[in-house]
């Protein structure tokens, strides 16, 4: 099936929020994404998306074909066909039948997350011959590491007469050739950028984590699989990139974790991406955890495996990793539990483990605790992201920047989720407590302590960090904010207005 709407909103939006200067230039784009014609069908007019592979090889040439039409030299192009499921699956294939390459011999650029590197309009002419009329290609370009430097390349006869591998200052375009030039180094070919944790208990059981069924929008959808992600500008090891994925997928902590093994895996795209997999004792209860992301989290023994839907790279792992036997002592593992790295209100109602606090006293509710970023600008607007259309909480709803605290202070933890959700950096003398909602969403849920610290400086421009979550940042008179505006956001933006310090919601 084509790329789904709400994949190809997702990846224009989170594209924008990187390129915020080239919305103005795209709005004939994003009005084809409101009609009711398919944006990928080769029919739809006045414009159509295609897709196009940038790939660099290891001495920073970028692959350009000559077209026996026309004699024009492009990068590998072409339009989406039913069997795409993602836009960067139509680009692969164009690489494919037109230079010969196969996805399995590049790697998606790192720091990119999946997004395209450029979208340019083009103009079409019409063709009289066969009754086509000017159009637009909306051309998004995704760029690639080229893996196998002797990738033997296959030209497309009919097509292509040659190929040719030119510099980054010899590429035509000039907006794309500036942002090639901006790129930076990637990491060496098959240098692995992507990180996954495999956790064992003392049962010789492992942690899955069944992830949501959505194909085209995330890897391996609707399998068992091992919790991780890719690596963020942020980490300085894959360590980092492990440690960071399992607090924010599911709260979890684990204090020692070892190198195991090199896995590479291969995408619904066919694209193969080489993950570093640490290996780590927990012996904690899934149910504790609050996962951010997927369905649920389980222990499984090896033997039950072959009845899950699950990649046989995983159950290999899995596998050799229980053939070689203790990997020596490990320290108790603790589970951060109250980590949520979904803004609010998806995670459920839980205990903490028994093993890692004392019990609450008879009667005693526990509260969930949120913190919240209060950005106005020099205009006095108020900073909003747009959370995803495929959110669990708020699906395509505005809502403050926002986390719950893991073992952390809450301006500990405010000062991480400004980094890690859109680049922001922000002193811990610069925040104050601005405003509190004390809400329960329905008789009888688990009460929530929302906690909006304003900061008076902070360094950088909000950035789509986590594109999953949130599509795009904004800032809002808060006049005139989106009407589909979470109600406890609004709430507290009018508190704060007013000078008031606290607002009860949703008590009988």
């Amino acid at each position: 099936m084509p790329p789904s709407r709400s994949h190809i909103r997702s990846t224009i939006e989170a594209y924008l929020a990187r390129h915020p200067g080239e919305r103005a230039g795209l709005d004939t784009l994003l009005a084809a994404l409101g009609r009711p014609a398919d944006p990928t069908s080769r029919t739809a007019l006045p414009g159509h998306i295609t897709c196009s592979a940038l790939v660099i090889d290891d001495t920073d040439r970028v692959l350009h074909i000559h077209h026996r039409d026309g004699g024009k030299v492009l990068t590998p192009s072409g339009h989406n066909e039913p069997g795409d499921n993602t836009l960067a699956a139509a680009a692969l294939r164009a690489l494919h039948e037109e230079a010969g390459i196969p996805p399995g011999a590049v790697v998606p650029w790192p720091r990119l997350g999946g997004l395209p590197l450029d979208i340019g309009v083009h103009e079409i002419d019409a063709d009289p011959a066969t009754s086509t009329p000017a159009r637009h290609h909306y051309d998004l370009r995704f760029c690639f590491q080229l893996r196998h430097v002797d990738a033997a390349i296959a030209l497309r006869a009919e097509a292509v007469c040659e190929r040719e591998w030119r510099p980054i200052d010899r590429v035509a375009a000039p907006t794309l050739r500036d942002k090639l030039l901006k790129l930076g180094t990637a990491a060496p070919a098959g240098e692995p950028v992507n990180a996954s944790a495999l956790i064992y208990n003392d049962q010789g059981q492992y942690l899955l984590h069944l992830r949501d069924h959505l194909p085209g929008v995330i890897w391996e959808p609707g399998a068992w699989s091992l919790l991780g992600g890719g690596r963020e500008p942020q980490d300085r090891t894959l360590e980092e990139t492990v440690r960071r994925e399992l607090r924010e997928e599911a709260g979890l902590h684990v204090p020692v974790l070892r190198p195991f093994a090199v896995e590479e895996a291969r995408g619904s795209d066919g694209t193969t991406i080489p993950i570093a997999v640490y290996a780590g004792r927990w012996n904690g209860n899934p149910a504790d955890l609050t996962l951010t992301e997927g369905v649920m989290l389980h222990w499984f023994a090896p033997d039950v495996l072959p009845r899950l839907r699950i990649s046989s790279s995983t159950c290999d792992l899995v596998y050799r990793h229980a053939a070689s036997g203790p990997e020596g002592e490990h320290e108790a593992v603790r589970s951060d539990t109250s980590r949520e790295a979904e803004p609010l209100g998806s995670c459920r109602p839980r205990s903490r483990s028994p093993a890692s606090s004392p019990a609450a006293p008879s009667g005693t509710v526990l509260n969930v605790v949120g913190v919240h970023l209060y950005l106005e600008d020099l205009d006095g607007r108020v900073l909003l992201g747009l959370r995803h259309p495929d959110s669990a909480y708020a699906a395509s709803m505005y809502h403050f920047l926002a986390g719950h605290c893991e073992q952390e202070s809450a301006v500990a933890c405010l000062l991480r989720e400004a980094r890690e959700e859109a680049g922001l950096r922000i002193e811990p003398g610069d925040v104050e407590l601005a405003h509190v909602v004390h809400l329960v969403d329905t008789p009888g849920d688990r009460p929530r302590m929302q906690l909006v610290f304003r900061a008076r400086r902070w360094e950088g421009t909000p950035e789509v960090r986590e594109p999953d979550k949130c599509t795009s940042w904004g800032f809002w008179h808060p006049d005139e904010l989106p009407v589909q505006t979470v109600a406890y956001t609004r709430a507290a933006i009018e508190g704060i207005r007013a000078q008031r310090l606290y607002t009860e919601m949703g008590w009988a």
